[in-house]
């Protein structure tokens, strides 16, 4: 195959991929080895979905192999339930390693000898020192470190302990095997690292063969290289091992071509926590209901609630390969589950929270069969057939005794129309004792079957037919944690006391007999109910839970048709933070898809259709975007003053879909306290750099619910950018004396504390510091006071 990339073609890819474009050019592999390396001690979660979906798809692009390999080395905590939940993980991701199953336990026999010959050539020592004197010995990044007694033992002493170590002559902790290298190094990491250690401990494959274990840094590169890997992958917490990586491969004579690192950005995505440690706490302490409880970011969990394997691919690969560590807001994911799930997903009618209607002019006992596209996207597309009588259900949220200003749905004296069905007019309401609704009285049309009337109809509701309809039992999930950053902030703060009180609620409603139907159908084909995705229209996608059980069918909702984190005051015990947080979500406005309504509106109104066209057309605007910019007058007119003002076509766009029409009432922009222009402004500052982002969302937020200027509210609310010395030198002094700890920490080696430091000067300034700023004064004042 040939490999050989033009200069334009390269300079829009990711670096890993110009470093393989470059070897494959250079002739200095014969093909590209990667490899997935877990260790077997939890679940796969949303992390390693991104280095599954990096490593195996190079292999798939470049024809080459992709390794599964297990990095075994620690037997106090990995288990065999790991290593097949993680094949299972990995398969439905859509990935196979074929003949390249590999264990780190495979090569212990081989990394012993390897480590015999670095004492023979006087690079490895056994030392009898503590773990607290080997780390005090070590010094500072300022200072070098200092021998311990044992450095200096005989070749033979050494080769004599190590064997009596490898026999289980000593207790754990008595000796350590450590690498002789450099104890003046600047890397930390180079001065003198342990290389083994002494657990006596019952290992899951090896049994009690061993009772000493290598380290990653040493186990890691000599597997790569046993195993023939070219691009050794994996994420920027790495960057200073690769060092050692070198060092090790060099000592045990491997030669070019070789293995070599590379690190990128490990995927983090906010309201979400992907540490192992934590996640078994939310597991063993019964704060979920198991390793694939459908709130967990495991992909067992993202497999039960029913994201697809290709959703999670697209989501990963829009993360990018870069050296930049960001976080991801979860809509992101949710973006790409509904643009997968739309084009595939049937259609079905379903009431999540159902409310009864009966139709007081409908025949008794007649029933009718009503026709419904499978996918109305479709022109081809089978039908169900959605069977009407005189009871139905329709959602509650779909009726409002006071209804507010625009108000498209059912009330007393209202119409709407049934979905596929009839419009209907609600005359009468029955209330329970509290005054709230338990049955509306209506009367139908038999004139608007698949036609419209010659009057103004509020708008189409989903329901479902009483006769017939097949109970379910809702699981509604949504974000494990109300905090963007889970236990950030104070250092005593507690993850779990972020887990949000409203991350699943159960509710009973209806579906359309159709629907059980396709389940049962799927059971008798041997196929897993569970793989059955949909659309409840209006609703969102869901699939069958596997706690389904015969006729008893759970529905777990996989994402809603739109996004509901919108603004508005915190709950009870809720931070600031958290408010901040409700607000600057991006949300997603509507369906994946054209909508309905909305094309119904432009076929009715000729100068909505021209502008759909246009705005695609001459303004590069995407199909979704002219669809949501175009169900109405008003929208679209909004739109155009704020593209105006922003100077924008593209952008202004992209705040009205993601941003703006998240935050609006149903009546839409009619009745917000802002303008177009006003929105234009906004993002104008945005653009001119005079207001981050975050901060803009804040604004327009104000904007919406009270109207105002918003460089009257930049400034009031002091949203400008902090790049000012004067401003954030105090703002980095106060943390660093905030954190002694950490202080020491990081002038002891750990150079990825600057991160958390970031974290807290952002935190002070209310996200408005200038990142390059602030970290150069961060690691100026670190260095030059230490």
């Amino acid at each position: 195959m040939d490999h050989t990339v033009d200069t334009d073609r390269a300079a829009g890819r990711d670096f890993v991929r110009r470093i393989i474009d470059r070897h494959l050019e250079e002739k200095r592999y014969e093909g590209v080895v990667t490899r997935f390396p877990p260790e077997p001690n939890g679940y796969l979660h949303l992390g390693h979905a991104k280095s599954i979906v990096l490593n195996f798809g190079l292999a798939e692009e470049y024809n080459g192999r992709c390794h599964l390999r297990y990095d075994d080395t620690n037997p106090l905590t990995e288990d065999e339930e790991y290593t097949r939940s993680m094949q299972a993980d990995i398969r439905w991701l859509g990935y196979d390693w074929g003949d390249h199953l590999h264990y780190a336990s495979d090569y212990f026999e081989r990394m012993y000898e390897v480590a015999r010959d670095l004492i023979r050539q006087g690079k490895a020592y056994v030392d009898s020192a503590s773990e607290e004197e080997i780390r005090e010995a070590r010094g500072t990044v300022t200072e070098p470190g200092r021998p311990t007694p044992d450095r200096d033992r005989s070749v033979d002493d050494n080769l004599d302990l190590f064997a009596r170590m490898r026999a289980g002559e000593f207790p754990d902790g008595e000796m350590v095997l450590r690498g002789k290298i450099d104890l003046a190094s600047p890397n930390m990491i180079m001065r003198d690292p342990v290389f083994y250690r002494i657990r006596h401990a019952h290992h899951y494959r090896t049994g009690d063969a061993w009772c000493i274990y290598p380290l990653y840094d040493f186990a890691h590169c000599l597997e790569d290289a046993f195993e023939g890997v070219t691009h050794s992958l994996c994420t920027l917490e790495f960057e200073n091992n690769r060092e050692i990586y070198d060092w090790i491969l060099d000592a045990a004579g491997f030669a070019e071509p070789r293995p070599h690192q590379y690190e990128f950005a490990r995927l983090s995505v906010d309201y979400t926590i992907m540490s192992k440690r934590k996640l078994i706490r939310l597991v063993q302490e019964g704060y979920v209901s198991g390793w694939d409880d459908p709130r967990m970011p495991t992909i067992a969990g993202l497999r039960r609630r029913g994201v697809p394997p290709e959703a999670l691919r697209r989501f990963c690969r829009s993360a990018g390969v870069t050296k930049t560590n960001a976080s991801l807001d979860p809509s992101a994911l949710d973006f790409h589950v509904r643009d997968v799930l739309n084009p595939v997903a049937p259609r079905a009618l379903g009431v999540v929270r159902p409310l009864r209607v009966v139709l007081t002019d409908w025949p008794e006992g007649h029933r009718e069969l009503l026709e419904a596209p499978l996918h109305p996207d479709d022109p081809d597309s089978p039908t169900r057939r959605i069977p009407m009588s005189q009871g139905l259900w329709i959602d509650a949220d779909d009726f409002r005794k006071d209804p507010p200003p625009g108000w498209k749905r059912l009330s007393p004296g209202g119409e709407v129309r049934l979905r596929h069905g009839y419009v209907i007019r609600c005359h009468s309401v029955i209330e329970d004792p509290e005054g709230r609704p338990m049955t509306l009285h209506c009367t139908h049309d038999r004139d608007t079957l698949g036609r419209n009337p010659d009057r103004r109809i509020g708008g189409a509701i989903h329901w479902v037919g009483a006769e017939g309809a097949v109970p379910v039992e809702f699981r509604l999930y949504d974000r494990l944690f109300r905090e963007a950053e889970p236990g950030a902030g104070d250092d005593e703060a507690d993850f779990v006391d972020d887990l949000s009180p409203d991350s699943v609620q159960v509710v009973r409603g209806f579906v359309e007999p159709a629907l059980r139907d396709r389940v049962s159908a799927a059971r008798r084909a041997g196929d897993a109910p569970h793989d059955l995705r949909v659309q409840l229209e209006r609703v969102g996608y869901f699939t069958v839970d596997p706690d389904s059980d015969g006729d008893e069918l759970v529905f777990n909702r996989i994402v809603p048709l739109r996004d509901g984190w919108k603004p508005g005051a915190p709950k009870a015990g809720e931070s600031k933070k958290s408010e901040r947080s409700a607000r600057t979500v991006i949300h997603q406005t509507d369906a994946d898809r054209i909508s309905d309504d909305r094309r119904e509106a432009r076929a009715a109104d000729p100068e909505l259709e021209r502008r759909f066209e246009e705005y695609q057309r001459a303004h590069g605007l995407s199909v979704k975007q002219a669809d949501l910019l175009t169900g109405d007058r008003a929208t679209a007119e909004f739109f155009e003053a704020a593209a105006a003002a922003a100077g924008s076509w593209t952008e202004a766009a992209a705040w009205m879909a993601n941003d703006l029409l998240g935050l609006l009432p149903d009546a839409g922009v009619a009745v917000v306290a802002t303008t177009g222009e006003t929105l234009g402004r906004l993002v104008a500052r945005v653009r001119e750099g005079k207001v981050s982002r975050r901060a803009a969302k804040e604004v327009l937020a104000e904007l919406v619910r009270e109207g105002g200027d918003p460089d009257a509210i930049i400034a009031r609310d002091g949203l400008a950018p902090v790049s000012d010395d004067a401003a954030l030198e105090p703002v980095v002094r106060e943390v660093l004396d905030a954190w002694p700890d950490k202080v020491a920490e990081y002038r002891a080696g750990n150079a990825n504390l600057v991160g958390l430091f970031m974290g807290q000067v952002m935190k002070k300034t209310g996200g408005r510091a200038d990142p390059a700023a602030a970290r150069r004064w961060i690691t100026t004042l670190l260095d030059d006071d230490a």
